[in-house]
């Protein structure tokens, strides 16, 4: 059971799509809009491992996986376009308040189309239940990794928002994020 934490350690806290938006959310925002979008990811990560378990990888043909891909490109994509484009404004009490881009629902939808996360889910199962471990407790351990992984991520984001105080620095922060974004996507993409 260690081996797989450690795996689902690095897997969580490695930069990927989640990650870059809970910065993101977290700079521009604040912490608490990032609870449900953390709390979300980890339920859906968790859940594709599950459902990877449960047999849904062999399920995955050849002619599919370009498909799930292209469509998991697409959303990331569009992800990407919303950071780039987000507002600039300061980090302020009545912004944290205000709707999230993405929420519990969106972030565990993110995972499903997230192709780092069907890698990492069927990487789980080759690996790791072929190794004796039980679906659920991989899943369990997975979900509870990945929280504070996240909300490393968060905290990176608040502390990045201390230093970017000023609407050209913002911007610069979500254009960044943005491309940093579509490189992580297109590449798990390309190498999937």
């Amino acid at each position: 059971m260690l081996a797989f934490i450690l795996f689902a350690f690095v897997a969580s806290i490695t930069p990927g799509p989640t990650n870059l938006i809970v910065l993101s959310t977290s700079a521009r925002r604040g912490w608490r809009p990032c609870l449900p979008i953390i709390l979300g990811a980890g339920v859906g990560a968790a859940s594709l491992v599950w459902v990877a378990g449960a047999g849904a990888s062999t399920l995955m043909l050849p002619a599919v996986r370009p498909v799930i891909s292209g469509l998991g490109l697409c959303w990331m994509l569009w992800l990407a376009w919303q950071i780039f484009n987000a507002p600039v404004t300061p980090i302020a009490t009545s912004a944290a308040q205000e709707k999230a881009e993405m929420g519990l629902i969106g972030a565990a939808f993110l995972q499903w189309v997230n192709p780092k996360s069907w890698f990492m889910a069927i990487a789980v199962i080759s690996v790791f239940t072929a190794q004796g471990q039980g679906l659920n407790a991989l899943c369990l351990a997975f979900f509870l990794v990945s929280l504070p992984c996240l909300a490393v991520w968060a905290l990176l984001g608040r502390g990045a928002a201390r230093w970017l105080s000023n609407p050209l620095q913002l911007r610069w922060l979500n254009r960044t994020l943005a491309m940093l974004l579509v490189i992580s996507s297109a590449t798990a993409v390309l190498h999937g």
